[in-house]
């Protein structure tokens, strides 16, 4: 598949994702605030009163503790200010979240250094407990790839205060121990765990919000989708709907296709033989649409319109209307085999200005697509009825293909026949039209002159 069919495939919409990921930046620097001051508090409440401050266990570590509670605190406040100022960017959440890990991997040690610990006793430090509050941190960007970083710093980190940290004085590391299992460290392990379940409540209301918008955006989309064509359900997603109302002039390439002799064949069919032959059309028209990049309008019947904006718009209608040539060939080599009548299609290809836009209500929306370049596209797949062509395009669409096709280097292909200008009702000068017989074709564009 060539590039502009690439650049033409439709990629999942990760609005939602991105808004979830801003408002969990917001959470995140407010949480790690709310953590500061907590700490902060127990510290200096059941810390710096009474006898657990006389045992000189934790004075020595004090002043650290305050320093980094305090470095702490001011990367939440500057988080929250880039955050809700817009300046924060995704990479970001990397040097955040390793500092998030420093801290607690940085107080575990200098608990451990103070109390001359060896490091089989790591666990019993109290800043270990706020493991569970930093891994709800980074569970709250939604990002699985940070999550497992996260989970590697404090894993290596805690490995290596276990492993290699020593014990200098056995005597006086087990007289000191013994504090560590005391009401003080307790209160503080208490404190931690609290604050460790605060951030998992707020992680765990997080995530219920963006499966709730999530659930309500797919309800809505698919509600938008038996209305309006895919691709236009999707933007409507990512736009405001009233936007669409008011409509707009844009050029566009338009195409008809319609299925010759299908009145008369239905009329001695069954039913249900004509249910299938329809959709079996249908299918085929919309693997065409989406191959190109091409939006299905509407169905008419055992006819279909399709729209083509955007980059490149009239090479991808151009090669839409090739790519139906071949399906239909294709589906009458089939039923052919299989006994069955062969299928012969109209194909009418035109290239200008339309109006474009939503109309209805909530209760029935409609897309439309109007002007003379429509009508244009209609009568031209009309006129394959008279003159034998299967395909009829204009020249102008031809003209505008091959121009892209020019700059893009595309070598141009022949095949198309010049066919007598046609008078169309409501138009002063002739339409100079090419046309195109039914046959496997090389989906190229050819030179106009």
């Amino acid at each position: 598949m060539n590039t502009t069919l690439k650049r033409w495939r439709m990629a999942p919409d990760a609005a939602l994702l991105r808004q979830a990921e801003q408002r969990a930046e917001t959470m995140v620097s407010v949480l790690r605030i709310f953590v500061a001051f907590g700490l902060l508090a127990v510290f200096f409440v059941v810390v710096g009163e009474g006898k657990a401050a006389q045992t000189g266990l934790l004075r020595p570590q004090l002043a650290f503790v305050i320093l980094s509670l305090g470095a702490y605190l001011a990367l939440g406040v500057f988080s929250l200010w880039l955050a809700r100022s817009g300046r924060f960017k995704r990479w970001m959440i990397w040097p955040a979240v390793t500092l998030d890990c420093l801290f607690i991997v940085g107080n575990t040690w200098v608990g451990l250094v103070s109390a001359g610990l060896p490091g089989d006793l790591t666990f019993l430090v109290p800043p270990t407990w706020l493991v569970p509050a930093v891994l709800a941190f980074t569970l709250l960007r939604f990002n699985p790839y940070l999550q497992a970083y996260c989970v590697v710093l404090l894993v290596l980190g805690f490995s290596w205060l276990v492993f290699h940290v020593e014990m200098e004085d056995p005597t006086q590391a087990m007289a000191q121990a013994k504090y560590l299992v005391r009401d003080p460290a307790n209160m503080v392990r208490l404190v931690m765990i609290s604050l460790g379940g605060v951030v998992l409540v707020a992680a765990a209301m997080a995530l219920r919000s963006l499966l709730h918008r999530a659930l309500i955006e797919t309800e809505n989309r698919l509600t938008l989708t038996r209305y309006l064509p895919a691709r236009l359900a999707e933007r409507v997603g990512a736009e405001n709907l009233a936007d669409l109302r008011q409509g707009s002039r844009q050029e566009m390439g338009v195409l008809f296709v319609d299925i010759r002799g299908f009145t008369s064949w239905a009329e001695t069919r069954d039913p249900a033989e004509v249910g299938e032959f329809i959709t079996e059309f249908r299918i085929r028209v919309q693997r065409a649409a989406r191959e190109t990049g091409g939006m299905v309008d509407k169905f008419i019947g055992d006819g279909a319109m399709l729209l083509f904006e955007g980059e490149a718009a009239a090479e991808r209608a151009l090669r839409c209307s090739l790519l139906l040539s071949e399906e239909a060939l294709n589906w009458s080599q089939t039923r052919l085999a299989a006994g069955r009548s062969a299928v012969q299609v109209g194909i009418g290809l035109h290239w200008g200005e339309v109006f474009s836009g939503v109309v209805g209500d909530e209760d029935r929306l409609e897309y439309t697509a109007l002007g003379d370049t429509v009508n244009t596209a209609a009568r031209l797949e009309q006129m394959t009825k008279d003159c034998g062509m299967e395909i009829v395009v204009s020249a102008c669409l031809l003209k505008q293909a091959q121009a892209l096709s020019a700059l893009s280097g595309a070598p141009a292909q022949t095949g198309w026949s010049a066919l007598p200008p046609v008078f169309l009702r409501g138009r002063s000068q002739p339409v100079a039209v090419f046309g195109r017989c039914q046959g496997k074709s090389e989906s190229g564009i050819v030179a106009v002159g």
